[in-house]
C-alpha cells in the first residue's frame, strides 16, 4: 500500500477522503430518513420543529423562487420565440419554452434556491451549535441529533420542494406567455395548445421528484457540512461555502443522471 509521502499517495489520500466524506453522507441520509419514517409512525416526530423549518424555508426561498423565474421564463421565450419564429413555426413557442421550464428550468431553479439560501443557513445555524458544543451537549444528555435535528429538516425540505417547483413552474410559464402574446405576436390558444400537446402529467411529476432528490441531497450535504464544522467561526464560514458548493454540484451531476435515464426510458411523446 502506497505511503503517505510517496505521489501515488498523495494522489490516493484524497480520494478515499472524498469516499469516506461520501459514506458519511449517506450514512446521515439514511438515518435522518430513518428516524422521520419511524417517528412519525410512531407519534414520536417533533412536529414543532418541523413546522417552524417548514416556514422557514418558505420563507428564504419564496419570494427568490419567484425573482428568478420571471427572468428565467421571459429570456427564454425570447430566444425560443425568436428561432421558432424564424423557422415558420411560432406555434410551437409555448410547448418549446415551457417544456423547457418544466423540465429543467423548475427543478435546477429549486435546487438552486433551496442550496444557495436553505442550505447555507442549515450549515451556518448547525455549525454554530457544533463549534459551542450544543451538538455534543445534546448526545450527552441522550438526544440522538439525527432524530432532533436531522430528521425534522429533510420533512420540511420534503413539504417545501415541491412547492418551489410549482411556483416557479408557473410563474415561469405566465412569464413567457405574457412576453410571447404581448410581444411576439404569438396567439394565446396556440401557446397553450402546444404546452397541452407536448406536456402531460408525467413530466409534472418528473420535475416534482426531481426537486424532491435535489431538495433532500441538498440538506442532508448542509447537516453533514454542520455537524462536522471544526475551528471556531472560520469552520462555520467553511461549512457554509463547502455546503452552498457541494449542493449545487451534487444537484446538477443528479439531473444530468436522470435527465439521461427519463430520456432512455420515457421519450418524449406528442399528446
Amino acid at each position: 500500500m502506497a505511503s503517505v509521502g510517496t505521489p501515488s499517495g498523495r494522489l490516493v489520500e484524497p480520494v478515499v477522503g472524498a469516499l469516506a466524506t461520501l459514506g458519511r453522507l449517506i450514512e446521515l441520509t439514511g438515518w435522518g430518513l430513518g428516524h422521520l419514517v419511524r417517528d412519525v409512525c410512531t407519534g414520536r416526530h417533533p412536529w414543532r420543529e418541523s413546522l417552524n423549518q417548514t416556514i422557514f424555508f418558505a420563507g428564504v426561498a419564496g419570494v427568490p423562487a419567484v425573482l428568478v423565474a420571471i427572468p428565467f421564463g421571459v429570456i427564454l421565450s425570447v430566444q425560443v420565440g425568436s428561432l421558432t419564429s424564424q423557422l415558420g413555426a411560432s406555434s410551437l413557442a409555448g410547448s418549446a419554452g415551457a417544456l423547457g421550464i418544466l423540465q429543467q428550468g423548475a427543478p435546477i431553479g429549486s435546487a438552486l434556491l433551496i442550496g444557495g439560501a436553505v442550505g447555507s443557513a442549515i450549515a451556518a445555524d448547525l455549525g454554530a451549535r457544533t463549534v459551542r458544543d450544543e451538538i455534543d451537549a445534546m448526545r450527552t444528555m441522550g438526544i440522538d441529533p439525527m432524530r432532533r435535528v436531522v430528521a425534522p429538516r429533510l420533512l420540511a425540505v420534503l413539504l417545501i420542494a415541491p412547492l418551489i417547483c410549482v411556483l416557479i413552474i408557473f410563474v415561469g410559464v405566465a412569464s413567457g406567455y405574457v412576453i410571447n402574446v404581448s410581444f411576439q405576436g404569438g396567439a394565446p390558444g396556440s401557446y397553450l395548445g402546444g404546452f397541452g400537446q407536448f406536456a402531460g402529467v408525467g413530466d409534472l411529476i418528473i420535475a416534482l421528484g426531481k426537486s424532491i432528490l435535489f431538495g433532500v441531497v441538498v440538506v442532508a450535504i448542509a447537516c453533514q457540512r454542520g455537524l462536522e464544522a471544526r475551528g471556531g467561526p472560520r469552520g462555520v464560514a467553511d461549512a457554509v461555502n463547502a455546503a452552498v458548493v457541494l449542493g449545487v454540484v451534487a444537484s446538477f451531476m443528479l439531473n444530468l443522471v436522470v435527465t439521461q435515464l427519463v430520456t432512455m426510458f420515457l421519450p418524449q411523446a406528442v399528446g
